[in-house]
């Protein structure tokens, strides 16, 4: 599997390339970010040692999409769509994350549509999934938007509550379909 690029109206999402290490290190080393990223901040030699997994890893593999979001040759996030490693989720997840610089400009929400119609589209997927710290009222907000709902919580092992958000395959996006 071969990771394809992908165009939004205004971005571009496209398989890393090795010279994007300093730009990926310093996405996920703004605290800002990394907070709402996995396991949160981390240390900028585990952030070098996960882009190097990007490559020697799921890209050599094939394990799943990873991409580099560019607005003109300028990185500015980071898109995946990948099984789900939360046991209360059996399916796809998306993950996205943009440089603060970029936020409010609409961005999240292009990433997250096309990573979404990638999903249904491309893999033949029938819901995607979103898994949302609770306090990240504007990712929760954005994924609501386009028609992601809150399906359940899970509790992390340091108290946190993640919410679980899914949209079904065939929804329109703009968060008028009904719950399912």
């Amino acid at each position: 599997m071969t990771t394809p690029t992908l165009h939004t109206g205004r971005l571009r999402l496209e398989p890393y390339v090795p010279a994007d290490e300093d730009d990926f290190v310093a996405l996920f080393q703004d605290s800002r970010v990394s907070r709402w990223m996995g396991d949160g901040p981390q240390t900028e030699a585990e952030d070098r040692a996960l882009f190097g997994r990007v490559f020697s890893k799921v890209y050599a593999q094939g394990l799943f999409d990873v991409w580099a979001v560019r607005l003109g040759d300028r990185l500015v996030g980071h898109a995946e769509i990948k099984p789900s490693p939360s046991p209360e989720v059996d399916g796809h997840e998306i993950v996205y994350a943009l440089a603060p610089a970029e936020w409010g400009l609409g961005f999240g929400t292009e990433i997250a549509r096309t990573v979404t119609s990638y999903g249904f589209d491309t893999l033949g997927l029938s819901e995607v999934y979103a898994t949302v710290a609770a306090e990240n009222a504007a990712s929760l907000a954005l994924l609501g938007r386009i028609g992601f709902r809150h399906v359940g919580d899970a509790r992390e092992d340091d108290g946190r509550t993640i919410r679980i958000l899914a949209r079904p395959a065939g929804g329109d996006g703009t968060g008028s379909g009904q719950p399912r």
